[in-house]
C-alpha cells in the first residue's frame, strides 16, 4: 500500500502521449480535458525536457497545486480514461423529492389564502402544509425555494404565473379622482 506522502510519478507510454497530443491539438475537445491533458503532459517523467515540477505547472495552468497533484495521483491509480472522463455524481440516480404533479400542487398552495394570521406564504409556512396535507413525507425549504425558482417564482415576490392578484385598495380610486392634470407647459421648448 502506497503512502499518502510518497510522490506518485506520472510515466507516459507512446501511445498515451500521443493520444494527449492529439487531444490538446484537436481545439474541439473539452476545455476541461484538454487542460487535464496539458498537466499529464507536463507531469511526464519520460519527458525530453523533463518532468515539471507541480507548483510550475499549477502556476501555467492557473491552477492550484493540490488540483495537480490529484490528477497526477488518479493518472498513476486509475489510468488515462478515468482523468479525462468525468466522474458521475453520487446522487445522480436518486429521484427528486418534488415531481411535476408536486410542484403543481406547490404553485396552487402558493396562489391560494396563506393561513390565518399570516400576510403571505412563507418557505416554512409551504414546507408545513406540504408535510400536513401527505404531499411529501419530508421536504427541506430549500428544494420548496429551488423549485419555487425554477418556476420563476418566490413567497415574498408577486408574480402572475403563481401568486394571485392583490385587489386594489379603495383609497386608490379617490386618489386618481382628486389628482388634477394641468394644461400649461411648465418647460419652455427651444427650437
Amino acid at each position: 500500500m502506497t503512502q499518502s506522502n510518497v510522490k506518485l510519478e506520472v510515466v507516459l507510454d507512446d501511445g498515451q502521449r500521443q493520444q494527449l497530443e492529439a487531444l490538446v491539438k484537436s481545439g474541439t475537445a473539452a476545455a476541461r480535458r484538454v487542460r487535464q491533458a496539458r498537466i499529464l503532459l507536463m507531469a511526464d517523467e519520460d519527458r525530453r525536457e523533463g518532468r515539471r515540477p507541480d507548483w510550475y505547472i499549477a502556476e501555467c495552468m492557473g491552477m492550484s497545486e493540490r488540483q495537480v497533484c490529484r490528477i497526477r495521483q488518479r493518472f498513476v491509480r486509475e489510468g488515462l480514461e478515468p482523468v479525462l472522463q468525468r466522474q458521475t455524481r453520487s446522487d445522480a440516480g436518486l429521484p427528486k423529492k418534488l415531481d411535476g404533479s408536486v410542484e403543481a400542487q406547490l404553485v396552487t398552495l402558493c396562489c391560494s389564502d396563506p393561513p390565518d394570521g399570516q400576510q403571505r406564504w412563507t418557505l416554512q409556512l409551504l414546507v408545513d402544509e406540504l408535510c400536513r396535507l401527505n404531499v411529501v413525507t419530508s421536504v427541506c425549504r430549500e428544494t420548496v425555494r429551488q423549485t419555487l425558482k425554477k418556476i420563476a417564482s418566490s413567497p415574498g415576490k408577486q408574480n402572475a404565473s403563481v401568486f394571485r392578484k392583490l385587489t386594489a385598495p379603495a383609497s386608490w380610486h379617490t386618489w386618481n379622482e382628486s389628482s388634477m392634470c394641468t394644461t400649461k407647459r411648465t418647460t419652455k421648448s427651444i427650437r
